[in-house]
């Protein structure tokens, strides 16, 4: 399991203000990404995820990130509930166009490289300090 500190600092959100940050701290967003771990062929091993966030996620996000592996459930579009490993990242970044351009480029790269038809994505506004 991967786990570092994200180090991110702002002036302030844009389109995603917190209602109202404490003296000290900056607006901030918080993303929660929901990596499913079965694929086709196998599963996404410790190893290739490692590798994923080293080669993909840490150039894009280099002041820091948080990662651990989960469980996780879904329902399919049969209806069938799907139980499956799952690793969660959670990025804490300045608001903007480049934040958001590379999550979106994080969750590309992973559903092409693991064969993955979606990555549940949770975003919010947040206040942070270091």
């Amino acid at each position: 399991m991967t786990v570092a500190l994200v180090v991110a600092t702002t002036a302030g959100c844009a389109s995603m203000r917190p209602s109202a940050c404490l003296p000290g701290q900056h607006g901030a967003v918080q993303e929660l990404l929901y990596f499913g771990a079965d694929k086709p062929a196998g599963q996404v091993t410790p190893q290739d995820w490692t590798d994923f966030l080293a080669d993909t996620v840490t150039p894009r996000f280099p002041a820091g990130l948080t990662t651990w592996q989960a469980s996780g459930q879904w329902r399919s579009d049969a209806g069938s509930l799907v139980r499956e490993p799952s690793y969660v990242l959670s990025l804490v970044h300045p608001p903007g166009a480049g934040s958001e351009t590379a999550i979106g480029e994080i969750v590309d790269a992973y559903k092409r490289r693991f064969q993955q038809e979606a990555v549940l994505r949770v975003r919010s506004p947040a206040c942070m300090s270091l």
